[in-house]
């Protein structure tokens, strides 16, 4: 019978090794100083090309934080966190659990752009790192009226706020944003009405679900509210998606969408139009994607405002904007 290093074997030989784990052990101030740390190991054991890297860190570590409504009302809701920093070529990583530390030291703090900045700052010294980025990505409840039956329901919106320290000292904010609603097509309306005109044909023109997602910079001294971003995109498209419908409504809405008949052309020069005229908006991106009733693919846009600089309208992510 071989023997078993971690089990005991059935011809009653016991394990090599004895497994158990110590409840009861605490650690003590010598016993800390005496772990080892990977951080102090010799160059040598880098393994890989000897270069910098750009990003390394965590994402997706969960939990509960606080957002201030543009009304004032202090909402917590469950984020996503994805923290990173750039790592010089002679060491050989991060202690990763800094990151989650010097975040969990600012937890208690309502979510602005300048609370980020104080983490990205805390987790920069922390880590010794000379760049870091932050993202907190959730979903933000917003009550929407119906139409016409005077009802309201909660609507959610996918939100992200952003923000980048560099290795010169600027601090970046961003804020993306998911729109989803309805796009009617110019072209199948117009067919249709012909073949009524014509042919006393009954016809239904072609609309499908869409998403807008909206990537802004916000500009050096000025607040902009997630409430803004959702105005402007209404103001824009106005064809939102609806919560809470009766039969009223749904005529509500196919008259709105007969109103405002648009292409993923026309939605993309919609928004630009709604938020290159806010000043408090210093670069955008903006991507939709119809997603076509007719075809079997979807119809695609990408705008950007063409800041020196700024975001270029390299978006081909597609598939995230499934709605």
């Amino acid at each position: 019978m071989k023997p078993m290093y971690l089990h005991d074997s059935s011809c009653g030989q016991k394990a090599k090794i004895k497994r158990s784990y110590d409840k009861g052990f605490r650690s003590t101030a010598a016993h800390l100083a005496s772990l080892p740390d990977m951080m102090q190991a010799a160059h040598d054991s880098i393994q890989g090309a000897h270069v910098p890297i750009q990003q390394v860190g965590i994402h997706n570590f969960r939990l509960p934080l606080k957002y201030r409504t543009k009304a004032g009302k202090i909402v917590t809701l469950e984020t996503s966190v994805t923290g990173t920093v750039s790592l010089e070529a002679e060491l050989k990583g991060i202690n990763m659990s800094r990151i989650m530390r010097s975040f969990y030291d600012h937890k208690d703090g309502v979510i602005t752009g300048e609370w980020m900045g104080k983490i990205l700052k805390a987790y920069l010294r922390k880590v010794e790192s000379k760049d870091a980025r932050l993202k907190v990505k959730f979903s933000y409840p917003m009550l929407r009226p119906s139409l016409r039956s005077n009802l309201e329901g909660w609507q959610y919106y996918e939100v992200a706020f952003e923000g980048v320290m560099t290795r010169d000292g600027q601090y970046r904010r961003f804020m993306h944003f998911d729109f989803v609603y309805s796009s009617a097509c110019p072209c199948s309306a117009e067919l249709t009405e012909h073949a009524r005109d014509v042919r006393g044909a009954y016809g239904v023109p072609h609309s499908q679900r869409s998403k807008a997602r909206i990537c802004i910079e916000a500009a050096e001294g000025k607040k902009i509210w997630i409430e803004d971003i959702h105005a402007h995109c209404l103001n824009a498209l106005q064809t939102e998606t609806q919560v809470m419908v009766k039969r009223e409504d749904e005529q509500a809405f196919a008259e709105l969408n007969g109103a405002y008949l648009k292409f993923v052309e026309d939605a993309a020069r919609l928004l630009y139009r709604e938020f290159d005229g806010d000043e408090r908006v210093r670069d955008f991106r903006i991507a939709c994607s119809h997603l076509e009733s007719l075809h079997s693919h979807d119809a695609v846009s990408v705008i950007c405002k063409g800041v020196k600089g700024g975001f270029s309208a390299d978006f081909m992510d597609f598939g995230s904007l499934l709605c």
